[in-house]
């Protein structure tokens, strides 16, 4: 089993930055591939950036494409999502979650999930 523990969201004005971490226990994560998701009040869930286990291979959706960066340090067992340049409409509940084949958008393919991190950017 893999547990996953989100942190570093708050609030932040339009234009600033977070940093994201998730810190995975129970079993290393090195060899899956993990993934950033993000939910609004009455939105799905939807996918915001993925990274290989190796970290070679990073994809993002194109609302976050050139402001967000995902990353990954095995040795510390953690992913991170740098967020840069946050909009009023990056507010959501940020997810990560582990996949234990390959990086994806779909929800539906990532094996173990986070209880997700508040992020806030007022305009």
């Amino acid at each position: 089993q893999v547990q996953l523990v989100e942190s570093g969201g708050g609030l932040v004005q339009a234009g600033g930055s977070l940093r994201l971490s998730c810190a995975a226990s129970g079993r290393t994560v090195s060899t899956y591939a993990m993934g950033w998701f993000r939910q609004a009040p009455g939105k799905e869930r939807e996918f915001v950036a993925a990274i290989s286990w190796s970290g070679g291979n990073t994809y993002y959706a194109d609302s976050v494409k050139g402001r967000f960066t995902i990353s990954r340090d095995n040795a510390k067992n953690t992913v991170y999502l740098q967020m840069n340049s946050l909009k009023p409409e990056d507010t959501a509940v940020y997810y990560c979650a582990a996949d234990r084949e390959r990086p994806s958008p779909w929800i539906y393919e990532y094996d173990y999930w986070g209880q997700g991190t508040q992020v806030t950017v007022s305009s």
